[in-house]
C-alpha cells in the first residue's frame, strides 16, 4: 500500500513537472538590434590587445604592426558607426544630459567649455574620456 502511493505520488510528480503550461512560461526578452555589432565589437578590440602583445613581444614588425592595426581601427569604425545608426537618438541624448558639465560650464561664464586633451598624443576631445580615441591609452582627469 505504502509503495504504491509512493509511486502514485512520483509519478504525478514528474507529470506535473513536465507538463508546463505555455501561459506559465515567461516571454522571452527581444533580441537587440545591436547584439551581434557588440559582440564584433567586443571581438575586434580583443583582436587590437591581442595585435598590440604580439608586436610588444617581437612577433611583428613595425609595418605589419601599423598596417594591422589601422584596418583593426577602420572596421572598429564601422561597426560603431553602424551601432550608432541603429541605436535611437533619445539614448545618445539622455547620455550627454546625464554627463556632468566642466568646470567652464558650471561657473556660467559663458565661455565653451574647456577641450579634454591626451598628455600622450595631443589629441583634443570635446567631453572627458577614460581613454584617448586615437592613441588608446588611459587619460588622467
Amino acid at each position: 500500500m505504502t509503495l504504491s502511493i509512493a509511486v502514485i505520488l512520483a509519478i504525478g510528480t514528474i507529470i506535473f513537472t513536465l507538463f508546463v503550461r505555455a501561459k506559465d512560461v515567461p516571454e522571452p526578452a527581444p533580441p537587440s538590434p545591436t547584439a551581434h555589432l557588440e559582440e564584433r565589437k567586443a571581438q575586434i578590440y580583443e583582436n587590437l590587445r591581442d595585435l598590440q602583445f604580439e608586436f610588444r613581444v617581437g612577433k611583428l614588425s613595425d609595418s605589419d604592426y601599423q598596417k594591422t592595426k589601422l584596418d583593426l581601427q577602420r572596421e572598429l569604425a564601422r561597426v560603431l558607426a553602424e551601432i550608432d545608426a541603429l541605436q535611437p537618438v533619445q539614448a545618445v541624448q539622455a547620455k550627454v544630459a546625464k554627463a556632468p558639465a566642466s568646470p567652464a560650464h558650471a561657473a556660467g561664464n559663458g565661455n565653451k567649455p574647456e577641450a579634454h586633451i591626451c598628455p600622450h598624443c595631443g589629441a583634443k576631445f570635446p567631453l572627458a574620456m577614460k581613454f584617448c580615441g586615437e592613441c588608446g591609452k588611459v587619460l588622467v582627469s
